[in-house]
């Protein structure tokens, strides 16, 4: 009988796309994959630092795999592995912590899968994690991440994933396509571009800081490949998202338009403080850039409230600046301390009542910010990718600039593009719709 392996994913989409990547590591060493709630020999969970709740949820994940199997072979990898191999390593239940630089070759440390007493750490100094690994995940059946880049060079004060992750490196264009066309190959409609810092992408393609390539050239490229109807970028920094990537987003085949853009803060200040590499006259460049290009696009932006040193002035300062932009929604992270960061030795500590304060009134910001956004398109015609889950007997799909819809469930819609027409907003907020016609693609 085969061994069986499960995985549980912490944080980003990155994460994922690598979670998947090292699944079939195991199974090409025909090693059956199971659900985490199920009995397995090997459980892998792959971290996440960003968030001090990532930290926590560890301990639960472990013994969630003990519960299930408390003979199984439990391994660490990913972020929170790299930067705190040891404090992983003394969790009860874990036998194998490995870094940035051994996780991709897990299958290598797997002899005989006897439970270790304390956890065995192989982890690198991050100088060391100056080479690439390619990887994509496909989540459902209708959407894929496909990672384009890692690590970062940037030096913002709150992150640790320059110490987590490395020095900020590419895949080469050509593996880039090759796994596009493997995606498309599986009747993949949509692919989402995923890595660190993804408009840094070029740097490090030949293992070095040389550049032969650049976003737009990527963004171009993929733009060629037949059998993917939809290209989303996921996350790129304002000061990347260059002008020739908005007009050719605009006018481009596959990518649709729907951009997040981090914005951190809305106070100089505070994006001085934090090292960001743009202050908010150049934010509020590319929203206008991107809605003159592209009137109906989605923008999601990141904003860290509680940040050392954030006033209620510099907090106010965000929420108008927030509230005056042509925006869609927000993601709102409230600031944690992290380990070996500047912003964790600096003063004026911002109370967490306070912090959670803000957050409350910003994921309010943003809650009014999503219903004006689709309110806005009401009456439009939008095309509707459906996906696969039943949700209480409906089913949720995506429009092409990312408004959210549902109708009754019914199967022979998933993983298929049709004309709609958003009627109205559902009292779960959702959009109701009518088919304007029949499926673009089944």
């Amino acid at each position: 009988m085969n061994k069986k392996v499960a995985f549980y994913t912490l944080g980003c989409k990155l994460n994922f796309s690598e979670t998947s990547t090292i699944a079939r590591g195991f199974e090409k060493e025909e090693f059956e994959r199971v659900d985490f709630s199920e009995e397995a020999d090997v459980y892998v969970i792959n971290t996440c630092s960003v968030t001090e709740n990532a930290d926590k949820r560890f301990k639960t994940i472990v013994r969630q795999a003990q519960k299930a199997n408390p003979d199984a072979f439990v391994a660490a990898v990913g972020c929170y592995a790299q930067l705190k191999p040891d404090e992983l390593a003394a969790v009860d239940g874990v036998d194998l912590v490995l870094g940035a630089t051994e996780k991709f070759k897990i299958t290598d440390y797997l002899n005989d899968l006897t439970k270790n007493d304390k956890g065995e750490v192989h982890s690198c100094e991050i100088e060391d994690a100056d080479f690439y690994v390619g990887s994509y995940a496909i989540g459902d059946r209708t959407r894929a991440f496909l990672k384009v880049q890692d690590g970062c060079d940037y030096k913002c004060t709150y992150c640790t994933i320059p110490l987590a992750r490395g020095i900020s490196r590419s895949d080469t264009l050509q593996n880039v396509l090759k796994n596009a066309k493997e995606i498309a190959s599986q009747d993949i409609k949509e692919i989402v571009l995923t890595g660190v810092n993804i408009g840094d992408y070029g740097k490090g393609e030949f293992g070095n800081k040389k550049h032969e390539h650049t976003f737009l050239d990527l963004v171009k490229a993929l733009d060629t490949i037949d059998g993917i109807h939809r290209l989303r970028i996921s996350s790129i920094e304002p000061n990347l998202l260059k002008n020739e990537t908005i007009d050719f987003v605009a006018q481009s085949n596959s990518f649709v338009p729907h951009f997040h853009v981090p914005l951190q803060s809305g106070s100089d200040d505070i994006l001085k403080k934090m090292r960001r590499r743009y202050l908010s006259n150049l934010y509020v460049d590319r929203v206008k850039r991107i809605k003159e290009a592209m009137p109906h696009a989605c923008i999601g932006v990141d904003v860290i409230v509680g940040f050392p040193g954030e006033t209620d002035e510099h907090f106010l300062e965000t929420y108008h600046f927030l509230n005056e932009l042509d925006i869609s929604y927000l993601h709102v992270f409230t600031y944690s301390e992290r380990d070996n960061t500047v912003a964790a030795e600096m003063d004026e500590v911002v109370p967490k009542k306070v912090r959670n304060k803000r957050s409350k009134m910003l994921r309010g910001l943003s809650a009014k910010k999503r219903r004006a956004f689709y309110e806005s398109q009401l009456g439009s015609v939008r095309t509707v990718l459906f996906e696969g889950e039943n949700k209480k007997g409906y089913i949720h799909g995506f429009t092409e600039n990312y408004v959210k819809v549902k109708a009754p469930w019914d199967p022979a819609l998933v993983n298929t593009l049709h004309l709609v027409e958003l009627l109205d907003i559902d009292a779960d907020g959702l959009v109701r719709f009518e088919f304007v016609s029949k499926a673009i693609t089944a």
